[in-house]
């Protein structure tokens, strides 16, 4: 009897594991004054099965870094109104949320490696869905999918 209540705690588990992944997914901001474009990028980011946020310029994503602890990465446009552009944007968040990985884009700028900061990549507009789906899984450590461990730890 005690290996069938093994097995039944452990389909329990599992079950209850399945159930918490589908609702745990990866939180990603993106960052895009165009609101079409915005829309687009959130399409694809949810049917990519993250979670999307979404912000209009810097000042608006600073605003939700600060008040959640949950996103894993930053997708922002580089070229934007407001107090600071995409760039510098990533730049503030490589500074006061190491752990954020960082995927900027643009289609008026090209930047080379070094331009960037740590953790982060760069993508061209205009993009693809798939290329866009590529880069968030790249960026995102798969055991660290999951919210499950603090993100910011």
């Amino acid at each position: 009897m005690a290996i069938k209540g093994r097995a039944l705690l452990a389909r329990m588990i599992a079950s209850m594991t399945d159930e918490a992944s589908s609702a745990l997914l990866a939180v990603v901001l993106i960052v895009e004054d165009d609101p079409l474009l915005r829309e687009l990028a959130v399409e694809v980011v949810e049917e990519a099965g993250f979670v999307a946020l979404e912000a209009g310029d810097a000042d608006e994503a600073v605003a939700l870094l600060e008040a959640r602890s949950d996103i894993a990465v930053l997708f922002t446009d580089i070229n934007m109104p407001g107090s600071m552009d995409g760039l510098t944007l990533a730049r503030t968040v490589r500074d006061r949320w190491p752990p954020i990985k960082i995927l900027i884009a643009s289609g008026l700028v090209r930047l080379k490696r070094s331009d960037l900061p740590s953790s982060s990549v760069f993508l061209e507009k205009p993009y693809r869905g798939e290329a866009v789906i590529a880069q968030l899984r790249s960026l995102i450590d798969p055991a660290r999918t999951l919210i499950g461990s603090d993100l910011r730890s």
